[in-house]
């Protein structure tokens, strides 16, 4: 009889205390936001080989513009419109002009998290060719390949092992962390990425090797999938919240250069990092945060190494706004 009387008691202890712990997310579905955002998104790449000249590793520049977005978010509508708001930030004479082209899609269910990011860049600079390229100077130090273009197309999709990580909280726009939160989480991840020059080489001509066709392709390209374990925390402490989540694993992959002969092909693996990190303060009426995404890929042909770098700066300021309720209207009824 004592022991069923303790197991009560207990049981009653552990909901009053349920009752007491805060909730993990407060949502602000049901009010108007209103942000804007400001944000960089560079693609560079680096080629490293035992090339002569001591140039290794090639560095390949585009010259990314600066993105300004403008979002409006209500219940279940949201729209973010974004244009470029400055030419280029690099010089347009080291580092000539660069095209990028991008859209993204992302959706939240539960413990699941799925997004689609699709991006082109055309126009890269090689930086400080002119080590090894005597027509340049170090005024102009730069080779300049503006039909040189990077794609990246990655399907992603996480599973989070706690019902409290939501990715509405960790963007921090539409809802916001009011405790500590901490999990494991795993990523199922597809990608296709990969360089092009159309018909002409890559890496130019006073670089390649004779016996070695891959330093004289048009193109480095891999297709890869993979599932990658990580850790996602985050939490907000007097109104500043810090969030975000790292992991890393191996991907299957097969990878591919392009030849005026033909294309050659091979199967392996390679390593893939999970970035991204959100950070700033949030209260009910208005938000200011600093958020970064980390994409890195990588193509390895023995002694030939292509690393693309995809990654996105952003600064987030927005406001929400109660939606206006009506006050009921004070008169004296007639009889």
């Amino acid at each position: 009889m004592k022991s069923l009387i303790s197991f009560f008691i207990l049981a009653l202890f552990g909901q009053v205390r349920a009752q007491d712990e805060p909730v993990a997310i407060h949502d602000f579905k049901n009010q108007h936001v209103i942000y804007a955002d400001l944000g960089i998104s560079p693609a560079p790449f680096n080629l490293s080989y035992p090339f002569p000249y001591e140039a290794s590793p090639l560095k390949y520049k585009n010259n990314f513009k600066p993105i300004l977005g403008l979002a409006y978010a209500y219940k279940w509508f949201s729209m973010r419109v974004a244009f470029p708001v400055l030419p280029g930030v690099r010089s347009v004479e080291k580092y000539g002009k660069s095209k990028q082209f991008g859209i993204g899609w992302d959706y939240n269910f539960k413990r699941l998290y799925t997004d689609l990011d699709f991006r082109i860049i055309q126009g890269y600079a090689i930086k400080e060719a002119y080590t090894f390229d005597t027509s340049l100077t170090e005024n102009t130090p730069n080779n300049i390949l503006p039909g040189l273009g990077s794609l990246n197309l990655a399907l992603n999709l996480w599973y989070f092992n706690t019902d409290d990580f939501k990715m509405n909280a960790l963007q921090g726009k539409r809802a916001h962390f009011e405790k500590q939160v901490h999990t494991w989480y795993v990523k199922g991840t597809l990608n296709y990425f990969g360089v092009t020059h159309g018909s002409e080489d890559i890496i130019p001509s006073l670089l390649q090797d004779p016996l070695q066709s891959k330093t004289s392709a048009q193109s480095y390209s891999a297709l890869d999938f993979g599932i990658i374990p990580g850790y996602a925390y985050a939490n907000r402490i007097n109104n500043w919240q810090f969030s975000g989540w790292a992991g890393i694993g191996p991907v299957i992959q097969s990878k591919f250069y392009t030849l005026e002969t033909g294309v050659q092909g091979f199967l392996g693996l390679a390593p893939r990092y999970d970035i991204r990190l959100v950070g700033g303060y949030s209260n009910n009426q208005r938000f200011f945060l600093l958020a970064a995404n980390f994409d890195n890929k990588s193509i390895a042909f023995n002694t030939l190494a292509y690393k693309q770098y995809f990654y996105t700066i952003r600064l987030v300021a927005g406001i929400r706004i109660p939606p206006k309720t009506s006050n009921p209207t004070n008169g004296r009824q007639r009889n």
